[in-house]
């Protein structure tokens, strides 16, 4: 199974990235495939001065989604108001993927 981990950004981008490496590891060492769009992008987009926003990353984003089986929320910050996150969970409803919640 494939997981696309979701996680807000904005906002809190040092502690989101932290926290989205340390998700995707457990589950990583839990034998899941995972990808997890802030362990890709922040250190890309700090590297290179490239925007953080998520309408620059949101082609990366759909095209990770529609990758992935599943769509996973990490319980991270108040994920309900990220205008990223509820992007996410649009397209992967589009897409007929499934999506889960997790602490």
């Amino acid at each position: 199974m494939k997981i696309y981990l979701a996680i807000p950004y904005t906002g809190n981008e040092k502690d989101s990235f932290e926290f989205a490496n340390k998700t995707a590891g457990e589950l990583i060492s839990q034998g899941h495939i995972v990808f997890s769009p802030i362990s890709h992008t922040h250190p890309i987009a700090v590297c290179c001065g490239l925007p953080k926003d998520w309408e620059f990353w949101r082609k990366f984003d759909e095209a990770f989604i529609a990758w992935a089986d599943e769509l996973w929320i990490a319980n991270f910050g108040d994920w309900r108001k990220s205008t990223g996150v509820k992007s996410e969970i649009e397209i992967a409803e589009r897409l007929n993927k499934p999506v889960y919640y997790i602490i």
